[in-house]
């Protein structure tokens, strides 16, 4: 087995930038069979190129993705892009021979996200969608305790996710106020996380959901001096049924005055509950039913002791991490999963079945009706 993987980075902004990070340190963290190389870059404005590989440490540069797709010296495509270019990046890759790392959304709708799975499946390569939160030690831990029954049955799933980059009605117009090009607005960048978060942590899928939306700016300046129509949801939000009966609700939306990135889920069970909040990504909050009454109450877990899942790869108890290591954590298990040819999770099939959510969310609120979530 060849102790070396050469990768190729679709994308130079902000995901790029994150991605890079992780590429970068992976192999100072994780044991692997096969260290990563950082081979070629890719993005379509070519001065952005040299500054992003004497940043990260990138190789080479191309400014085409076909040319870096074709390439025999890149075994994985990592696909940092807006939401449109995925699925024929994707498709091209598997058919290439690819190993494939993707950003979420998987795609702008379910018809394409099966498009990407049935490629990779078609090429036999290992597929992952970045879906980075699972990767969050707490997140994790919590999901570990869901096993274990400390919470019991889920009766509910609440996900709340706050920004507000776009109160200011003078924001400049970008590729994700375009539909065309996102597929959705805070819709598919925010409940996207919390959709997957659902699936991950009650184990089951969503069968039905009711949605609204609302575009709360219709137009916005455009960089040179007009204005430009905003296509593409600023919220929405949406109550789920899943099918072994827990009820859900799922709120995102770029106008939370005074939220920079407010990520908050609870799970309400039986025996317990669990609440987690992004912006305190090392801690887990735990209430327990089987404490005496008189001691009841959510206690607050600080997630950085060495059994806790992660941890062991970096510092002692109470030194905290970042949002920047949940990259490094997903990165890591990719790789260990090419090694040793296991299946990558989340991989394509759990990008599909979050986008047919997605999906189902957008056609309840233009329908103003529950909608079914297909199969």
């Amino acid at each position: 087995m060849r102790n070396t993987i050469n990768v190729g980075i679709v994308g130079t902004q902000f995901m790029g930038r994150a991605h890079s990070n992780a590429w970068l340190d992976v192999g100072h963290y994780f044991d692997l069979p096969a260290q990563p190389v950082m081979r070629v870059a890719c993005d379509n404005v070519a001065e952005n190129l040299p500054p992003f590989q004497k940043r990260f440490g990138w190789q080479d540069a191309e400014t085409s993705w076909e040319r870096l797709v074709a390439r025999d010296d890149v075994d994985l495509v990592d696909i940092c892009t807006s939401n449109a270019t995925h699925m024929p990046i994707a498709v091209a890759a598997a058919k290439a021979g690819k190993h494939i790392l993707c950003e979420k959304p998987i795609a702008l709708n379910a018809d394409e996200a099966r498009r990407m799975l049935e490629a990779a499946r078609e090429a036999g390569v290992r597929h992952m969608v970045a879906f980075n939160y699972r990767r969050v030690p707490a997140i994790a831990l919590a999901k570990k305790m869901i096993a274990e029954g400390k919470i019991g049955r889920v009766f509910h799933f609440n996900a709340v996710y706050y920004q507000d980059w776009l109160v200011d009605p003078n924001f400049p117009i970008v590729w994700r106020h375009d539909a065309k090009v996102a597929g959705s607005g805070a819709h598919g960048d925010m409940n996207a996380h919390t959709v997957d978060l659902a699936r991950y942590l009650v184990g089951d899928e969503i069968e039905a959901v009711c949605a609204a939306e609302e575009i709360f700016v219709k137009e916005r300046p455009t960089t040179g001096g007009g204005r430009g129509a905003v296509t593409a949801d600023d919220a929405l939000y949406s109550l789920a049924r899943f099918r072994n009966g827990t009820l859900g609700s799922f709120m995102a939306t770029r106008f939370a005055t005074g939220r920079k990135n407010y990520l908050r889920i609870e799970l309400f069970g039986s025996e317990g509950s669990l609440i987690f909040n992004l912006e305190r990504l090392n801690e887990l909050e735990y209430y327990t039913r089987s404490d005496d009454r008189a001691a009841q109450g959510f206690r607050t877990i600080v997630v950085t002791e060495s059994v806790h899942p992660y941890i062991n790869l970096w510092w002692p108890p109470g030194h905290i991490i970042g949002w920047e290591h949940t990259f490094i954590h997903e990165i890591g298990d990719l790789l260990l999963a090419i090694a040793k040819q296991e299946d990558a999770a989340p991989d394509f099939y759990d990008g599909w079945r979050c986008q047919l959510v997605l999906d189902a969310m957008t056609r309840s609120a233009r329908e103003r009706r529950w909608v079914e979530v297909a199969d």
